[in-house]
């Protein structure tokens, strides 16, 4: 239990990073890479709108971002994000680092599940995108 004056700013932590820490998703929040994959290979599926919400490379089809954990990328999320239904499938990864170092992931999750998108998903890639997306044969966008 926090003592008067000892709270999170009391400790010098900001409670909207501390929060931005968590993980905020739940087994039903995550695609798999092989779902996706199949769906951006069948052009008769319909497409989900994917952000790539890190520094590596583009899955196809996916809008490049930048870090979501700087705020002027996490921005340009909402704004992205703002054009779009709530009820669109939308798919954000990151793949830099394993998930539980990963600092962009949360919060561009989390923008995206505040703003209302009942069919947001964080693509799992537990380790990172050349594991378990580009070494499978996945496709990339061309550069």
């Amino acid at each position: 239990m926090l003592m008067a004056g000892t709270g999170l700013k009391a400790q010098g932590i900001n409670p909207r990073q501390s929060l931005d820490k968590r993980d905020t998703w739940t087994q039903k929040d995550l695609m798999q890479p092989a779902d996706l994959a199949a769906s951006i290979a069948n052009p008769k599926a319909k497409q989900a709108y994917i952000f790539n919400i890190g520094v590596v490379e583009d899955i196809k089809g996916a809008k490049h971002i930048g870090g979501a954990s700087d705020k002027e990328n996490l921005n340009k999320f909402r704004q992205e994000l703002s054009k779009l239904p709530k009820s669109a499938q939308v798919v954000v990864y990151c793949g830099c680092c394993p998930f539980e170092k990963c600092p962009n992931i949360r919060p561009a999750f989390n923008l995206m599940k505040s703003m209302g998108y009942s069919n947001g998903k964080l693509l799992n890639i537990p380790i990172n995108l050349k594991q378990n997306w580009i070494d499978k044969g996945y496709p990339i966008a061309a550069k």
